[in-house]
């Protein structure tokens, strides 16, 4: 119980179908992590994985931690002693959408359309990833640039790639590849992060729409 309530924290979001949410993430830490690569487990949940959009959690206890990785592998177990697909990251559970449905919520109520394009920068997605590595690219895009666009008192307007951002100072890199800052109370700026609208969206994804969308991107070769 006590992983559960830790879980809980631990889990930054929540998906409509939750029972196939922790499913899926226990399998994912069981597949990466297997039992015997606990203090992995453990590094990982303290230290984060702040370049793939995971915090870290420095204030959970080692007791907290452990309780968090038996929760993990209490939803394994559970899910080992069921039958049927959809409970696993292997390729196979991860083919198991349709095509159709899936092209239905790209185009619509999952508006990916609006900034990607089959034919644009997913041509080709099903060549360079699969299974796993697919749906999470899909879930939380890696390596994703933030744009940054700045007005000054002036008056004058800078855009770029947004490089650095604290409470003090906001940095960018311009198209011609120089750097430059600001103090942030010294402009107007704003971030476009396309990460956002993937983020947005762990709310609203039912197990089917994900499965139907990786069944669509797989066509995409």
């Amino acid at each position: 119980m006590r992983g559960c309530l830790c879980e809980a924290e631990f889990t930054s979001y929540r998906r409509a179908d939750s029972a196939a949410l922790a499913g899926r993430i226990a399998d994912f830490f069981s597949y990466r992590y297997p039992d015997s690569q606990r203090d992995k487990i453990r590094a990982v949940v303290h230290d984060g994985r702040v370049e793939k959009g995971m915090p870290p959690f420095p204030g959970l206890t080692i007791p907290q931690v452990n309780d968090v990785i038996a929760f993990i592998r209490d939803q394994t177990r559970q899910l080992n002693a069921k039958p049927g697909g959809r409970r696993g990251v292997d390729v196979a559970d991860l083919q198991t959408g349709n095509v159709e449905q899936g092209k239905a919520y790209f185009n619509g109520p999952g508006k990916c359309s609006s900034c990607h394009s089959p034919t644009g920068d997913l041509a080709g997605i099903a060549t360079r990833r699969e299974g796993l590595e697919l749906e999470m690219q899909m879930l939380y895009p890696q390596n994703a640039k933030a744009k940054l666009t700045v007005i000054t008192k002036s008056g004058e307007t800078f855009t770029g790639t947004l490089t650095y951002k604290d409470e003090f100072h906001v940095a960018m890199t311009d198209s011609e590849g120089w750097s430059k800052s600001w103090p942030i109370r010294a402009v107007d700026y704003k971030i476009d992060s396309p990460s956002d609208a993937h983020i947005e969206q762990f709310e609203k994804y039912t197990d089917d729409d994900i499965h139907n969308l990786m069944a669509y991107l797989q066509t995409l070769r």
